[in-house]
């Protein structure tokens, strides 16, 4: 009744101010009745269809909605799973790295110390060889020399008591 009112309330302009009308067929108040009730009973099915199809439409967006929210909940799940996981095969990989160092460590360590240690003997070896040489060679000057010097010794000629006593220790040398 509410429209009624509002329909009758209209004002006309009269010569003096304004007025109401009450005369039925100048206002159309017949006509817009007719109208207010068509607009209702064929207006109100395309407006519930359309409020229907609009409930399920969203009924639909937040039904979907609430499936990819758990669908992405479970993929966070995996990847925080994968994640813990990336994060302990990395701690073992750093563990056996470790390890493989210290040992590879160790390792070189041994073989330094037993390359110094044949360093050290063969410059022994060295060493000794050049004395042996150094010797041999001090041994060769030195009968030299003394072939020299027996030589020299012998040109100038040796007493006849000294040669007797030189064959004498050869024999006995000898074993005679």
């Amino acid at each position: 009744m509410s429209i009624m009112g509002t329909v009758l309330l209209l004002a006309t302009q009269s010569e003096g101010g304004f007025g109401l009308n009450f005369n039925i067929l100048e206002t159309n108040i017949i006509n817009l009745g007719l109208l207010i009730g068509i607009l209702f009973y064929f207006g109100r099915k395309v407006l519930t269809n359309t409020l229907s199809e609009r409930r399920s439409n969203i009924e639909k967006s937040i039904v979907e909605a609430e499936t990819k929210a758990k669908e992405a909940a479970n993929a966070l799940s995996e990847v925080q799973q994968k994640l813990t996981q990336a994060q302990a095969e990395a701690q073992q990989i750093l563990k056996t790295a470790e390890t493989n160092a210290k040992a590879t460590r160790e390792a070189i360590l041994a073989q330094a110390t037993e390359d110094v240690q044949r360093l050290k003997e063969t410059a022994a070896r060295d060493l000794n060889t050049e004395r042996d040489r150094a010797i041999a060679l001090l041994r060769q000057q030195v009968v030299a020399m003394s072939l020299q010097k027996v030589e020299s010794d012998l040109q100038t000629g040796v007493a006849e008591d000294t040669q007797q006593k030189l064959i004498d220790s050869s024999i006995v040398l000898l074993g005679g």
